[in-house]
């Protein structure tokens, strides 16, 4: 069967079935390979696959996962938009992002709507499952590192040693990043679903809180950003 956006049924056929996990990541390859690993593990098994948020959103409402697995870059709405979708509309399903991008950026925004979990693709296949159990078990995970970066905010207060990044909003962010992909305000506005005049806002918005001049600036920024933050 060709895969277009979802790939449904792939339970095993073994006699007990383990936890349903959900894959939602745009590269197949990436996505393959998880599913392969997942797989190999008694207590867990693939019940399905999306590359988009719209068609992750749709097949969750037609197949029960116990986790969803969700990639920061989609096509479309965001990782961090199905997250806040998915955590709205099935409360008791634990979520796990996987994402190239810096959890320093976007792990306490994926926390915070609504995920259990945010692990860098760079990381081993061992802390991958390690992760993934952990949130089955109701548990929240992120890297050592990162999690004495929010105790360490905790202790001293949010706003010491705050990133200009902190101050955008999660749709803002969105914006940003497709304008470091390359995205023309009119793609961006067709990616998202939203007007051109408001996109155009939402870049006005960005420039203004990162201290920009330019349109000029803000593509360079947001091109060095996306650099140095994806791996």
């Amino acid at each position: 069967m060709q895969i277009t956006e979802t790939l449904l049924g792939r339970a095993r056929g073994s006699e007990q079935a383990g936890k349903r996990v959900f894959i939602v990541d745009d590269h197949p390859i990436f996505r393959q390979g998880l599913a392969r690993l997942i797989d190999l593990e008694p207590d867990l098994e693939v019940c399905g696959e999306a590359i988009s948020a719209a068609a992750a959103m749709d097949a969750l409402r037609r197949t029960k996962a116990d986790v969803v697995l969700v990639d920061i870059s989609l096509p479309g709405a965001d990782g961090i938009e199905l997250v806040k979708h998915l955590a709205a509309e099935h409360p008791g399903m634990a979520i796990l992002v996987i994402s190239a991008h810096d959890e320093q950026v976007y792990g306490l925004r994926a926390l915070r709507a609504g995920a259990l979990g945010y692990l860098m693709k760079r990381e081993g296949q061992d802390l991958l499952l390690v992760a993934l159990r952990a949130v089955l078990a109701g548990q929240v995970w992120v890297s050592p590192a990162f999690g004495k970066q929010l105790i360490y905010k905790v202790a001293r207060g949010a706003d010491e040693g705050a990133s200009p990044l902190d101050a955008l909003s999660d749709r803002e962010l969105e914006v940003l990043r497709l304008i470091g992909g390359g995205k023309s305000t009119q793609e961006i506005a067709t990616a998202l679903h939203l007007s051109v005049k408001t996109v155009e806002t939402h870049r006005l918005h960005v420039k203004q809180k990162l201290d920009l001049k330019s349109s000029t600036e803000l593509i360079r920024f947001a091109t060095d950003w996306m650099r140095e933050t994806s791996v």
